[in-house]
């Protein structure tokens, strides 16, 4: 059951604010160089050299630009899957960003997901019982390849005792992870609860099933520019791996400690399509909803939002429909005033761990002032209905209040999670 609690007006719910920022990605193995790399307008992605990946259509993807085996012993990546690895390693970030606070561990939590899970783990342990018999399996298999396995190694690193809780809503998981962490906190259920989601799920079966449903890009001569939001020729997603982490607290608990705020998490907005269990409804009428509802819960206005990091993965059908949803929440007026970007186009789609990511780069859009650019558009589908941010890196206006992270999923999921200025 979720434990979000949707925001009435007057009723002064407790404010949720971001203190702590962790992130393993394609460009880079902590938040300070990947969000370099975003601004720079630096593609993440790059071929497959493994030789399972020759007969597969596509062979490009957007790997962790820093092997986990570089931050974590040996012996304990044995017991992880790698995204309980990559959760760990952005998990610890966030939380020596946050101050590494003293926090009592009844009240604190963990919600963290993942779209797919422990696929690797499945994957290898199948064919070790296949090829060498089931005594040859890993007695840490089932432990690893759980969906709620990443939750449970960051609430044990942290010894988390609130609660720990691993939503799972495909490409739209970890943005659900943080707008249920945000409702955990005003619910009194938590004082901080560390948030966010990872995936780790390149694998020629992966590929080759999303290859199949004509979902990915196949411009092997070419991967850096594969992942193009909103261009004219874009013909699918890029897969990445990644995890992104944020460490959110109570207005009061933060301000006891003397923490530095990022951002207020001010809201979210839940939707579904019930449309189709892969293709977005066209006239994006659940994606409108779910901003409208995250408008609603954060208590602003449409000319409040300032920015908006789409969801935007390079598909022909997704990127114009969701122009649609953001004119039809926000109306012409706001919607003309906002800046959309899509940091896909640098990282590849992190699956269950996009969300995150990008709730990270819209929080340090505020936090810095700055807009990372969409890369890769040669020629902008006329169908767009808003103003994207191509290129290079633009600056935010001092009086913008707030920015918006969109997130859906196959299912027909929509998370939109606001971020104000503190």
């Amino acid at each position: 059951m979720s434990s979000y609690a949707p925001r009435t007006r007057g009723d002064g719910p407790t404010d949720v604010v971001v203190t702590g920022l962790g992130a393993t990605t394609p460009l880079g193995g902590d938040v300070a160089t990947t969000w370099s790399g975003l601004l720079e307008g630096r593609s993440g992605i790059s071929p497959i050299n493994e030789e399972w990946a020759e007969e597969l259509p596509v062979q490009f993807a957007g790997r962790i630009a820093v092997d986990p085996s570089e931050k974590l012993p040996r012996a304990r990546m044995r017991r992880l899957d790698r995204t309980q690895q990559l959760a760990l390693i952005a998990a610890r970030e966030a939380w020596e960003d946050a101050g590494a606070p003293e926090a009592d561990p009844i009240r604190m939590g963990v919600v963290l997901s993942s779209g797919i899970g422990g696929i690797l783990t499945i994957l290898e342990q199948y064919d070790t019982f296949r090829e060498k018999g089931w005594k040859r399996v890993s007695p840490f298999t089932v432990p690893m390849l759980m969906p709620n396995s990443p939750a449970a190694a960051v609430a044990l690193e942290f010894s988390a005792r609130a609660g720990a809780h691993s939503p799972v809503s495909a490409c739209a998981s970890s943005a659900e992870a943080i707008a249920d962490a945000i409702g955990m906190i005003r619910r009194g259920r938590a004082d901080i609860v560390i948030a966010g989601g990872t995936e780790a799920a390149l694998h020629p079966l992966n590929i080759a099933s999303f290859a199949s449903m004509r979902a990915l890009s196949t411009r092997n001569d070419d991967p850096q520019r594969a992942s193009r939001p909103w261009d004219v020729n874009r013909d699918g997603f890029v897969m990445g791996e990644g995890a992104g982490v944020v460490v959110l607290e109570s207005a009061e608990h933060a301000a006891r400690r003397g923490a530095r705020v990022y951002a207020t998490a001010a809201g979210a907005g839940y939707s579904d399509d019930a449309y189709d269990i892969v293709a977005p409804d066209p006239d994006g009428v659940g994606q409108t909803r779910a901003i409208q509802n995250a408008l609603t819960d954060a208590d602003l206005k449409p000319s409040d939002i300032a920015h908006i990091n789409a969801h935007a993965t390079s598909t022909p059908m997704g990127d114009v429909s969701e122009t649609v949803a953001i004119r039809q929440a926000l109306g012409d007026s706001a919607a003309d005033q906002v800046s959309v970007t899509s940091t896909k186009s640098m990282t590849g789609h992190l699956l269950g761990g996009a969300g995150s990511v990008e709730s990270i780069a819209a929080i340090l859009t505020l936090h810095e002032g700055r807009i990372p650019p969409t890369i890769n558009i040669d020629e902008l589908d006329p169908d767009v209905q808003v103003e994207i941010v191509r290129d290079k890196q633009r600056e935010l206006p001092d009086s913008a209040v707030a920015a918006l992270n969109e997130s859906f999923g196959f299912g027909g999921h929509n998370i939109a999670v606001v971020f104000r200025r503190p």
